[in-house]
């Protein structure tokens, strides 16, 4: 059967007996569901909130920026924050559902029941090194509930200055709710929702200081979810406790720290596909086509949590030293369809519909992030000039532990139309798992030079050493890559007027390759040269009253390796650089408040491509698969004067077209949703209480969603149905 590593989804050797005329030497990572059935519980305080309705926020300071307090709207580069507010408006069961809020965001493999996996620019994020908590590296292979996340942010582009290896896509960063910061200030409530189905869901959220002058300060969580998502089939539940508090110990120092425990069972979902050469009609999105007797659910557990203390010190300069830990338990799980041996295609569906089925089941596996962070910044002059300096520390750790033995057995076939010829499960393990070790030291230096007034230079550098190994559970095919470089970034701000940003800026972001340990690799267990991502990004940005509005313009280039030669036999293959893959594009986002009407929107073109390939020249200038050419997010939202409280909004979402397959032969065509929400904010008996009602997919649309294509295997995903979900929260 398909050897699977556990740790990347990435299979490593064919099931040749049954699958003789396979084309390709991997097999796909299994189709990955996720759960679409979190009611996002987002809690508020006993005091009135502010309800001006920020989609997305550019004017508040971003942890991920590493460049300290500045607002991202004066900031030389594109990022965005999705607030706790926006969060709860759209029932956020997960972080793609409020990043594709941005349209420079897109689905990518993102499967429901299963981890997020998203693409930004076009790129796909790496869920081991792309992804950030409290500003520190964590792993996202694991469902992330939102029920104490404070905000969500978004670094947009080549990352390295923010991070020592990482897709160059961008950069997300979970921020976890803290205590109140006034002495005064209490939170109490509860919440409960209904909806993407027939989920139900509970939530509490509790927070406020006590002890001697109110120095100490707590935040705690608790959410609960039955899960009966629109799919069928798909029933599970999830569970969240977090406690956040803070201590301080005086007026210039902080201590901070919390943990949160969650855990999320669900039957897995699978993807859809081409059935021979077609594309398959658009359908409702409501079936599970792997559902059997004998299907198990996934599960999903973690505990995470930071430890962090702040000292102000003389001269207005600032330390921070932070820990953070994160332990995560899977049991990977799913009756996979894939391929067709009947007719001889590995890469798609029969034209019947019909499929080959396997019992995938990889249980146990463990996986553990460590990170020690220490960070000084403050301001001085040197040369007569301002600089606002930074200089931070990183030594962290990645550990893969799974089981030693996976299964991935063929059980039979089955069809699109719900029959099955899959009698029993296959749950033996019979192939071995892969074990992963990573400890990495990084040291950031940062600098915001003010040239005048108007005009800063902004300089940033992060030498990064790695050392990581792998090996199969028995000890073979063990790799060990170990080495170090730079990474640097640079920027120019000029403030045309106050109302007017313009800024130029070039970065870096590195990742690494190496070739597999195996016979028919002629340089099997060597490195490649680092795999080093080059961005150039020149914006606008204005702001002036309650409007605000940007524009950039972008170009990114990857490089891609590959393997060069049959790769059927010992010392058949060599793993090489291999050209290119080029993202340009244009970013457009404007946002305005004019009396009771808030209207946003965010547009994104991207031109993707392969360059420069040698291995096959005929896939230079093919457009990358299931990037749309353009994306449209757009909002529009009235305030009843007459009704005080009472607002209505519709979203509009729309994707251009996108290759399926590398030729361009079949396209998935572009589609567009619309969405209704009503909001009521109230006293009943002196309680707030706020109330949502809302209407996903309003005209019931059905559509493909996207059409990735992972490891020699299309995929297709079908858009949400329409749903209805009702969600209230009373502030005590």
């Amino acid at each position: 059967m398909a050897f699977f590593s556990p740790l990347s989804r990435r299979p490593t050797r064919r099931f040749e007996a049954r699958h003789p005329a396979a084309a390709v030497p991997c097999w796909p990572r299994r189709a990955i569901p996720v759960a679409s059935t979190l009611a996002l519980l987002a809690l508020g305080s006993v005091h009135a909130q502010s309800l001006t309705d920020i989609t997305i926020t550019d004017t508040a300071p971003s942890q991920i920026s590493g460049f300290g307090d500045v607002p991202l709207g004066k900031a030389p580069f594109s990022a965005v924050t999705i607030d706790q507010q926006t969060l709860q408006d759209i029932g956020a069961q997960r972080v793609s559902d409020a990043l594709r809020l941005d349209a420079s965001v897109a689905d990518s493999y993102n499967s429901p029941a299963y981890w997020d996996s998203l693409s930004v620019r076009g790129y796909t994020l790496d869920n081991r090194y792309n992804y950030r908590r409290e500003g520190l590296p964590i792993s996202a292979e694991t469902m992330i509930g939102m029920d104490n996340k404070e905000r969500i942010e978004l670094f947009k582009g080549t990352s390295g200055i923010q991070a020592g290896t990482s897709a160059p896509g961008g950069l997300v960063n979970y921020v976890v709710k803290r205590p109140p910061s006034a002495k005064d200030q209490t939170i109490r409530s509860v919440s409960a929702a209904y909806g993407g189905g027939r989920s139900n869901s509970i939530a509490l959220d509790l927070g406020g200081r006590f002890g001697q002058d109110q120095a100490l300060g707590y935040r705690f969580n608790a959410a609960y979810e039955d899960l009966n998502p629109y799919i069928k089939n798909t029933e599970g539940h999830r569970r969240l406790f977090a406690l956040a508090m803070d201590w301080r110990l005086t007026p210039d120092s902080k201590l901070e720290w919390e943990i949160e425990r969650s855990e999320r069972q669900q039957i897995g979902v699978n993807a859809y596909s081409l059935l021979g050469d077609t594309l398959p009609a658009p359908v409702d999105g409501t079936r599970n086509i792997t559902r059997l007797p004998w299907s198990v659910p996934g599960v999903f557990a973690g505990t995470t949590g930071t430890l962090r203390f702040k000292q102000n010190l003389e001269g207005g300069w600032l330390w921070t030293t932070q820990y953070g830990a994160q332990r995560l338990r899977t049991d990977d799980r799913l009756a996979f369809a894939y391929g067709c041996s009947a007719q001889e295609l590995w890469d798609r569906f029969c034209s019947d519909g019909s499929f080959d089925l396997y019992d995938y089941r990889s249980d146990n596996e463990r996986r553990s992030s460590d990170a020690l962070q220490t960070k000084l910044s403050g301001v001085m002059q040197l040369a007569g000039l301002n600089h606002q300096l930074g200089i931070g520390l990183t030594r962290s750790r990645m550990l893969d532990r799974p089981s030693p033995m996976q299964a991935y057995n063929w059980a039979g076939t089955g069809n699109i139309d719900g029959s099955f010829d899959s009698p029993e499960a296959q749950p033996t393990p019979g192939d071995l798992n892969t074990q992963r070790s990573e400890y990495t030291t990084e040291i950031a230096l940062r600098d915001r030079i003010a040239l005048s007034t108007q005009t800063a230079l902004w300089l940033g550098v992060r030498h990064t050493r790695l050392n990581r190994a792998s090996e199969r559970s028995d000890a073979s095919r063990a790799v060990q890559d170990e080495r170090s470089f730079n990474t640097p970034w640079l920027a120019l701000t000029h403030q045309i007027t106050p109302a007017y940003l313009v800024y130029g800026s070039y970065g870096e972001g590195i990742e690494t390759d190496v070739a597999p340990n195996r016979s028919r690799y002629t340089n099997a267990g060597q490195a490649l040269p680092a795999l080093r991502s080059e961005q150039f990004e020149i914006g606008v940005k204005g702001q002036w009253q309650r409007t605000h509005w940007q524009a950039s313009v972008f170009d990114i280039t990857r490089p891609q390796s590959g393997d060069q030669g049959s790769c059927d036999a010992d010392n058949s293959c060599t793993r090489k650089m291999d050209g290119q893959a080029r993202h340009r594009g244009l970013e457009l986002a404007a946002g305005t408040t004019q009396g009771a009407w808030t209207l946003q929107s965010s547009a994104a073109w991207i031109d993707a491509e392969r360059q420069n390939a040698v291995i096959d020249p005929s896939v230079n200038g093919q457009r990358a698969l299931n990037v749309p050419r353009m994306t449209l997010r757009a909002l529009a939202q009235y305030r009843f004067a007459s009704v005080p409280g009472l607002r209505s909004s519709l979203r509009v979402n729309h994707e251009g077209t996108r290759r399926v397959t590398e030729d361009g032969s079949i396209e998935l065509p572009a589609w567009t949703t619309l969405h209704l929400a009503t909001h009521y904010d109230t006293r009943i008996q002196g309680t707030r209480t706020q109330w949502t009602l809302a209407i996903d997919n309003l005209t019931d649309r059905h559509y493909w969603r996207e059409s990735p294509k992972q490891y020699g295997h299309y995929y297709l995903y079908p858009g949400a149905p329409r749903t209805l979900r009702l969600a209230v929260k009373a502030s005590f």
